[in-house]
């Protein structure tokens, strides 16, 4: 692959990289953007290191699931406020009123999740890797992505019935 190649598959993988790193965010569009620019700088800095063993996507995608740990390491550190999903954040009065809440209850279904049911989760549905994609990805053997999962399944399932009722 060349820099020119490299160039096009990071553009191509630019949506679906912001997409997860949003939901992983708790819906925090600027702090996804951010995470995901780092994730495409370090990936552009490492172009030589990329062996083409993986595919490009799970490759980009672990570098950019390794910011977002990074960064919510070093936000706890800092105990600031950072790490305060959107969804229990006061809404940006400035913005249109239909845009404030229009994923909030996505955000709140998927917000109850552990951070692994989640992330499994995200990229089984929301960016349809394999479970070999989501074991490089994360580093879990696969019987644990299939056990978070399952587990993530039955967690959104019974929130989102227990919303229906109210």
């Amino acid at each position: 692959m060349d820099r020119n190649q490299f160039i096009q598959q990071l553009e191509h993988e630019q949506g679906p990289l912001r997409r997860f790193l949003c939901v992983l965010c708790g819906g925090d569009s600027f702090r996804a953007d951010d995470l995901a620019q780092e994730a495409m700088l370090k990936a552009y800095m490492s172009f030589g290191k990329f062996e083409g063993r993986a595919k490009f996507s799970t490759w980009l995608f672990r570098i950019a699931y390794n910011c977002f740990y990074d960064y919510k390491s070093r936000a706890s550190k800092t105990e600031s406020e950072e790490l305060t999903p959107a969804y229990d954040r006061k809404p940006d009065e400035k913005a249109d009123p239909a845009a404030r809440f229009e994923h909030q209850e996505l955000y709140m279904a998927i917000g109850g999740l552990s951070e692994a049911e989640k992330t499994v989760i995200l990229l089984f549905y929301m960016e349809d890797k394999s479970i070999k994609d989501i074991e490089a990805i994360t580093g879990m053997p696969s019987g644990t992505v299939r056990s978070h999962l399952s587990r993530g399944r039955q967690h959104l399932k019974a929130f989102l019935e227990n919303l229906s009722k109210r």
